[in-house]
């Protein structure tokens, strides 16, 4: 699992069957900082998120397939949660 950032929509008007009618979006990963780490990502989204919230990715091709219900499907990333806060012991 992934703490990212969305950051923009992905708009593909030609694409695989799989992906028609899910929204597709761009994901800064977070470090455990809660700052950006590593490049973004493509993730499809099933929770609704939008632009400028943190949300939890699955990064791993087989858990997408599991949510999607689409064995082998070719889903890499799926955003699984929308994240209201995180806290660390260094708040304490």
């Amino acid at each position: 699992m992934i703490i990212g950032l969305v950051v923009g929509n992905v708009v593909s008007t030609i694409k695989h069957s799989l992906y028609r009618g899910k929204k597709i979006l761009l994901v800064q990963p977070y470090g455990s900082s809660q700052k950006p780490k590593g490049n973004t990502m493509v993730a499809v989204d099933t929770v609704g998120a939008g632009i400028g919230e943190m949300v939890l990715v699955a990064a791993e091709g087989r858990a997408a397939s599991e949510i999607l219900d689409v064995p082998r499907g070719p889903v890499r990333s799926i955003i699984v949660g929308i994240i209201d806060a995180i806290q660390t012991d260094e708040e304490h």
